[in-house]
């Protein structure tokens, strides 16, 4: 239950009970239940686009942004942003690379990023809530699969450096995330479909050989900045597919 509960205060900005005597070592052992926060998310996102259905498909959009980047606080936007002023600035130089990433402010480039994925959201969303033949059930699934990337991808790539992704390696059994996949992609093909279960493995996998070619390795803002752009990939290809 402990893990749990780390899950979700790491995650999202719901009120959890206060636990005492945290160890670090508690957290790394959480990352078991990253796709079940990313289930609870999909939940709410689902309930809230229903809500907001009644309205208009845009009011239902607008409504699904909010709650998505309120219920995160702006975590894997914040990483998106960070890796992509990182990115931008460096010049394939890789001690800029990471002067850059730790520098709290935001540049040009990730302030682009953060419009780019709010916005391919917000219309993407409005996209699939007014279209009949798009199961709206996806919206459920698809923050499972981006937390469970973040697990894959700390389990399968070096740390950036020293101190950077060394606390993202999360302590779980590598069986782990064969055991989440193995369950959301059987949720996938129930709920939406087997194009949209190949779509979610897809995205995953394209954000792992992306880190493995540019950087080699991968940091916390890495992770981030993979949920995020691999929700965007999967509400897209709903549509597309």
């Amino acid at each position: 239950m402990r893990g749990l509960i780390l899950a979700f205060q790491f995650l999202t900005r719901i009120p959890m009970p206060e636990l005492v005597d945290f160890k670090k070592e508690e957290l790394c052992a959480a990352a078991v239940w990253f796709p079940v926060v990313g289930l609870t998310i999909g939940l709410l996102l689902l309930f809230t686009a229903q809500i907001g259905m009644s309205a208009s498909p845009w009011m239902a959009a607008l409504l699904v942004m909010l709650l998505w980047t309120g219920i995160t606080g702006g975590l894997h936007l914040d990483g998106a942003a960070d890796l992509a002023d990182a990115l931008g600035a460096a010049h394939r130089d890789p001690e800029r690379f990471l002067a850059v990433m730790k520098d709290p402010h935001t540049g040009s480039f990730g302030v682009i990023v953060i419009v780019a994925i709010i916005t391919t959201k917000l219309v993407a969303v409005a996209w699939i809530v007014k279209s009949p033949e798009i199961e709206l059930s996806a919206l459920l699934l698809i923050p499972a699969w981006a937390r469970l990337g973040a697990i894959f991808w700390s389990q399968t790539l070096e740390p950036l450096a020293p101190g950077s992704g060394e606390s993202f390696v999360w302590q779980v059994s590598k069986n782990i995330y064969w055991i989440w996949g193995a369950i959301l992609l059987l949720l996938s093909i129930f709920f939406v479909s087997l194009l949209f279960a190949t779509a979610a493995i897809a995205s995953l996998l394209l954000w792992r050989a992306y880190l493995k070619w540019r950087l080699n390795s991968m940091s916390g803002d890495c992770l981030g900045a993979g949920i995020e752009y691999c929700e965007c990939f999967m509400l897209l290809a709903l549509g597309l597919l």
